[in-house]
């Protein structure tokens, strides 16, 4: 291996998924992640049993990356990390083996930021995709966070906006959860929604000043449209549940786009890329490229994979700082709250 390649590996344990990854430099050798069935029958995650699940999976996922990359553990050069934000017990199993990992084998410790690591997904190497160039702002939508970030540079960012109560991933799986429909919702919503009239019903949207973000008013105003119809139709939601699904993303995206579109135009930026959970979201992806197509926008969509949480966008991030020389000690200790 050339001097100027950097083998990372990678590990993310922020919520519900355990996964560990290798990259070489910008190219993902593997990218393994195990997902917590558990957590359906209670109709969202359960932060004990989140962590519990992560002790049995973290040694036999990394184990598994290590193996599908076909390298070997005296091949790392250095473990990236998440080291923040997200569910406190579930962060302390991932920084907890990632400090062991780098004590026995005495190379680098990387705490990355699983935020910047949504951003920085968009720069895995891939031959369909081209990487954004900079400036462009990032909407950045999860079920815990939505920003809008300005992006500099790799490690040079700015949350512009934010909610500044639930996340629209949230709106997504209560909305879905006022439905009836089983954890997690948010993709069920997006499923029926392609079926649905997204004109059909409307729902009020927040009036919130600058570039931050409500959702709360539209989950009450979404809740008590759906009580009322139901009292004058029991089966109300069964029969018109693709087009309820359909008007609930609209009003979502509405909400989105509405202060995206202001930032663009303010800061003169037409480079606009999606990232987090939600940008798996069918109708924003599509949503995006119709926008970029009538704003004149270049617009970046992360491949499915590199939506949801994963190891190989901490692994790409965990490079990015390998190589600004951005390490970090023992010490080090998992944050539930980390901003950018």
């Amino acid at each position: 291996m050339s001097q100027k390649e950097h083998l990372i590996l990678g590990i993310e344990s922020s919520c519900d998924d355990t996964s560990a990854a290798i990259i070489k430099n910008c190219t993902i050798l593997s990218n393994v992640t195990a997902n917590q069935e558990v957590h359906k029958s209670y109709g969202g995650v359960v932060p004990e049993l989140a962590s519990r699940a992560h002790q049995q999976n973290i040694v036999p996922v990394v184990d598994q990356a290590i193996q599908k990359a076909g390298v070997s553990i005296e091949d790392i050069d250095a473990v990236a990390f998440t080291a923040g934000p997200g569910l406190l017990g579930s962060l302390l199993v991932g920084t907890s083996f990632a400090k062991s990992f780098a004590l026995a084998r005495q190379i680098p410790l990387i705490d990355v930021n699983h935020m910047v690591g949504h951003v920085l997904a968009h720069f895995i190497d891939d031959p369909e995709k081209e990487k954004p160039t900079f400036p462009f702002i990032c909407l950045t939508v999860s079920g815990g966070h939505t920003q809008l970030v300005l992006v500099r540079d790799h490690l040079d960012m700015e949350v512009i906006g934010s909610t500044i109560d639930d996340a629209a991933g949230e709106a997504f799986d209560k909305s879905a959860k006022l439905l009836g429909l089983p954890y997690p919702g948010g993709p069920l919503v997006d499923r029926y929604a392609r079926e649905g009239d997204p004109e059909k019903f409307t729902f009020a949207h927040p009036k919130v000043p600058g570039y931050d973000y409500s959702f709360s008013g539209l989950k009450t105003s979404i809740l008590y449209f759906i009580q009322n119809q139901q009292q004058k139709n029991p089966s109300f939601i069964q029969e018109e549940l693709p087009h309820l699904c359909a008007s609930i993303q609209q009003a979502i995206l509405d909400i989105l786009f509405k202060k995206l579109v202001l930032l663009s135009e303010d800061l003169k930026i037409p480079r606009i890329a999606i990232a987090g959970g939600v940008s798996a979201n069918s109708g924003l992806r599509k949503r995006l490229e119709e926008e970029g197509k009538q704003r004149n926008w270049k617009t970046y969509i992360p491949k499915f994979e590199y939506c949801t949480d994963n190891a190989a966008m901490i692994a790409v991030t965990g490079y990015y700082m390998f190589q600004n020389k951005q390490f970090t000690d023992q010490r080090v200790v998992a944050r539930a709250r980390m901003p950018i």
